[in-house]
């Protein structure tokens, strides 16, 4: 139970708090010698920790283990895809995360930036005109759900376009795996990332995962690790933890589901404190967990301080940007105004979230609104 001065962390979509069945699993597994790659009967047991936890996270999107890479963390995974299967023109939605633009633009300086609607959502007509412009094989990158806004993006719509035109199609799977049902096979991708501290794993620990079984061209070489595809040391430990929580998660998305309900809950709420108010992306599918949400007249840098003055900890969009406050991309994308996208953050809640913190930052947001908007109600 929590009192009225203890600190409410709401940025679930940057890291969730490592669960504490995994913090003792990693404490044990850390204790205990043995590297995965030899024949004795310590590195034997690595090994078996490291294949147990293949199997769970296959098993949280519906794949193979033996289609299962692990890496250092969901940005190395989403570089992994994009850099594994060249040479291909790379086409990427404009609210990607950091870790796909990026190397895609560094990749190919050609790459295609395919448009999305005023919701968030790909637009489909348009991933089909650049596909159809394509003259070699192309690689197209599009996330599962938005880790600033949460909107889900229609990735199986788009994997029919794609494979059409025979693209191979990639999903950063990473806001949404362990948030919400993900089978690779009905999804349809060839290739899926995710990251095992969105959902209660340890931080540093990620996978690419392939629908069937194919070559990929390794970006770390050396040891031969993960069958050739991802040379180095296995981290043991944190790869069980990560499999570990993906267990958890699996038999958890139900209740994670019900988060829906308060997060709406807390969004109507704010519409009666801030009526002009805007709820972004929150007239289509979300994660149930996500919201990003205006404050008419205050700069979300002004929030995101008052709030953890406050004891809350909420962001302004992604926390991918070395602490950074800026304008999103994503909203940019989106068509917002600069003005507006200026005073939007991102609530993103979690399996222990309760009413009463809830209850807690609607004060708080109520306060900051009042005290700093010269939109807001005097009374």
């Amino acid at each position: 139970m929590t009192t009225a001065t203890d600190p409410i962390y709401l940025d679930y979509n940057a890291t969730a708090p490592i669960r504490p069945e995994v913090i003792d699993l990693v404490a044990k597994i850390m204790a205990i010698v043995g590297n995965a790659s030899s024949v004795h009967k310590a590195g034997r047991a690595a090994r078996e920790r490291v294949d147990t936890a293949r199997r769970q996270v296959a098993d949280l999107i519906g794949a193979q283990a033996k289609n299962v890479i692990f890496t250092g963390g969901g940005t190395e995974a989403d570089n992994l895809a994009l850099r594994g299967f060249l040479p291909r023109h790379l086409v990427v939605s404009g609210i990607e995360h950091g870790a796909i633009l990026a190397p895609a633009l560094l990749l190919d300086p050609g790459a295609t930036i395919v448009d999305v609607d005023a919701d968030g959502r790909l637009d489909l007509a348009s991933l089909e005109a650049a596909l159809a412009g394509d003259e070699g094989p192309a690689l197209v990158s599009l996330m599962l759900a938005n880790n600033e806004t949460g909107v889900i993006q229609p990735v199986a719509e788009a994997v029919e376009i794609a494979h059409a035109h025979d693209a191979l199609v990639h999903c950063d799977g990473i806001q949404g795996a362990g948030k919400i049902p993900v089978d690779i096979d009905q999804l349809g991708v060839d290739l899926l990332s995710v990251s095992a501290h969105k959902f209660g794993g340890p931080q540093g620990v990620g996978a690419l995962i392939m629908r069937e079984d194919r070559a990929v061209l390794a970006q770390m070489v050396g040891g031969g690790q993960e069958m050739g595809r991802r040379s180095g040391t296995e981290n043991v430990a944190g790869v069980a933890g990560f499999g570990e929580a993906a267990r958890l998660a699996a038999g958890e998305l139900d209740q994670f589901t019900k988060l829906a309900g308060l997060r709406d809950s807390m969004e109507a709420r704010l519409g009666e404190i801030a009526p002009a108010r805007e709820v972004i992306g929150g007239s289509v599918p979300r994660l149930p967990n996500t919201s990003c949400v205006t404050m008419p007249g205050v700069r979300s840098d002004t929030q995101v301080m008052a709030l953890d003055l406050a004891g809350i900890a909420v962001s302004a969009g992604s926390a991918c940007s070395s602490g950074k406050v800026s304008a999103s991309h994503v909203l940019d994308a989106m068509g917002m105004e600069m003005d507006e996208a200026m005073t939007a953050i991102r609530v993103s809640l979690g399996r222990t979230t309760t009413a009463g913190e809830i209850d807690r930052f609607l004060a708080a947001w109520t306060e900051i609104y009042r005290r700093n908007s010269s939109h807001a109600d005097a009374a």
